[in-house]
């Protein structure tokens, strides 16, 4: 019997704990999801970008896992390496606005 992954994220999302979980997580993760995406779309490889902003491969692989955070510094070497704006936005939590 195959469980749809709606009804998975249904179950995760009421646990408490993943919520928490979660919730430290997931600027990271969006910010690793937005690198990846950015390469994707400039049709670059992670080695191509990693030339073009002075770095290796395994560091734009690291960033794009969520497992290392670039500095700004990086973050606009790739944003412009890929064609991209860098765009910093705090919210206030809870809302959805920015501050």
């Amino acid at each position: 019997m195959t469980i749809p992954f709606k009804t998975v994220r249904e179950r995760w999302n009421a646990d408490p704990e993943y919520q928490v979980v979660r919730d430290e997580i997931s600027s990271e993760m969006d910010l690793a999801f937005a690198m990846a995406e950015a390469r994707h779309y400039a049709k670059l490889s992670q080695a191509e970008v990693a030339r073009r902003i002075g770095t290796s491969q395994a560091m734009v692989a690291r960033w794009e896992t969520g497992k290392s955070a670039p500095t700004t510094t990086s973050l606009r070497r790739f944003a412009q390496a890929t064609g991209t704006t860098l765009q910093i936005r705090l919210g206030v939590r809870g809302t959805d606005e920015a501050s």
